[in-house]
């Protein structure tokens, strides 16, 4: 699917319409994608009880850990050509619906295989991301594309901060209502699955795939080709032939890898490194997730600013300088010794991650127009092979403060596979056309 510069897609963010169709599917989308991020995430603040009840080892952890991530990787590489193919609304109804089936099967897991099973197949609500990121694509102009994508992602993204402070009150109050904590688990565990279903219904019922309509209405009427199923095919084969993306790839796993990988395991290291209790641990944790409130938006909003100035290689240096302060800020976090220092560290290297998200996505749109829906995948894909590889080098280390010491090393290093991302002069001019334009069509919409 070609995605081109169409006067119909927006030239502003107004941020409390909910009038327009890009407008809906700006805030559709970040909605739900955050109950995606709850519900994917909702088992790991409560982890410390579910170690207890099914007598889990350091391994069996380290492995369910994985598996909340890895299925992820391809489901991501299938969504992205899925929606050129079918459209982001419908990709996105059959993901929820389709996805809250393993968040019921892992309140009703009965054993440590079972946990770790549905904990694998609810990973691929994880591709709820992509999605995202490709109808804000569709639906906003050069001009603030990076801040769209910027903004809907880091507000789904909080809701990996909100899950680990929200999920262990949600089981207070059930164990306050005389329900037993052993049961009380699996009753909180319900709530993401039913919020998956509402959203599934909402987000059919007031979305669109573009400005000017479905995908399927646009294809019978001829606006657009009708190009079969080669159309996926071709998008993922393309992307898959520009090394930009996997320059990307590769720096997504370094910000978005490490952040999904600190949702999983930093609720637990607060418990057992400084001593904390569940819902304090919760209430530390959560507020690394809910750093994307703002933080995400604040990079794809300097990357947008930057790029006014210096253009499209502006924006892959920007990018460069928050991975390298995501890797120093993950040194110092490996090395604090009090909680007050960890909370810390953990903020300062967080913003930087949740900063380097929103500037790789402001850049995804750029890359390849004709091949949206697969680069979005793949670099999108990216960031679980990140958290996959952290999750085995946890399992492979002597304790938590060596992994992450390792790991920012590797991040630091990895910053360099974004400075190494550059376009062509032709490709620069096209895309200052098509950018000015945007910024033409705005004035005349003001005027």
């Amino acid at each position: 699917m070609t995605i081109s510069n169409s006067p119909s897609k927006a030239t502003s963010i107004k941020l409390f319409s909910f009038s327009t169709p890009q407008m809906r599917a700006f805030h559709m989308s970040w909605v739900a994608f955050f109950v995606c991020f709850f519900a994917w995430f909702a088992a790991a603040p409560l982890m410390p009880l579910i170690k207890n009840e099914f007598g889990l080892s350091k391994d069996q952890i380290a492995n369910i850990n994985i598996a909340a991530v890895a299925v992820t990787i391809l489901i991501r590489l299938i969504v992205g050509p899925l929606c050129d193919r079918y459209g982001p609304r419908r990709t996105y109804v059959g993901l929820l619906i389709l996805g809250a089936i393993p968040v019921f099967g892992v309140a009703a897991s009965q054993s440590y295989g079972s946990f770790l099973f549905f904990r694998l197949l609810i990973g691929a609500i994880g591709a709820s991301f992509v999605i995202t990121q490709y109808h804000t694509s569709v639906m906003f102009a050069p001009n603030v594309v990076g801040t769209a994508n910027a903004a809907s992602a880091g507000w789904g993204n909080s809701g990996g901060g909100a899950t680990q402070a929200l999920m262990p009150l949600i089981l207070t109050a059930i164990v306050l209502l005389g329900v037993e904590q052993a049961l009380g688990w699996r009753l909180a565990l319900l709530v993401p699955g039913v919020l998956m279903l509402i959203t599934a219904w909402a987000y059919w019922k007031f979305t669109q795939d573009s400005p000017a309509g479905d995908f399927s209405t646009l294809r019978a009427s001829g606006l657009i080709p009708d190009t079969g199923k080669k159309v996926a095919r071709e998008s993922f084969v393309r992307a898959c032939k520009n090394y930009r993306v996997w320059m990307l790839f590769l720096t997504y796993g370094a910000c978005f890898g490490v952040e999904i990988f600190i949702h999983n395991i930093v609720a637990s290291y607060y418990v057992d490194s400084f001593g904390l209790s569940l819902k304090t641990a919760g209430l530390a944790a959560g507020s690394f997730g809910l750093l994307a409130l703002f933080a995400r938006a604040l990079g794809g909003i300097v990357s947008d600013r930057i790029a006014r100035a210096k253009g499209l290689d502006g924006r892959s240096v920007w990018l460069f300088v928050l991975i390298v302060g995501e890797g120093l800020g993950l040194l110092w976090f490996s090395h604090a010794q009090s909680v007050a220092l960890a909370v810390i560290a953990m903020l300062s290297f967080g913003l930087c991650t949740h900063m380097a998200c929103g500037a790789t996505y402001a850049l995804t749109p750029f890359i390849d127009r004709k091949a949206l829906g697969g680069v979005a995948g793949i670099i999108g894909a990216g960031g679980n092979v990140g958290a996959v590889a952290a999750g085995f080098l946890m399992k492979a280390s002597a304790n938590t403060q060596d992994c992450l010491f390792i790991l920012g090393i590797v991040v630091t290093l990895t910053s360099l596979c974004a400075i190494a991302v550059r376009f062509s002069q032709e490709h620069k001019t096209q895309e200052e056309e098509l950018y000015q334009q945007a910024v033409r069509e705005r004035s005349l919409a003001v005027g």
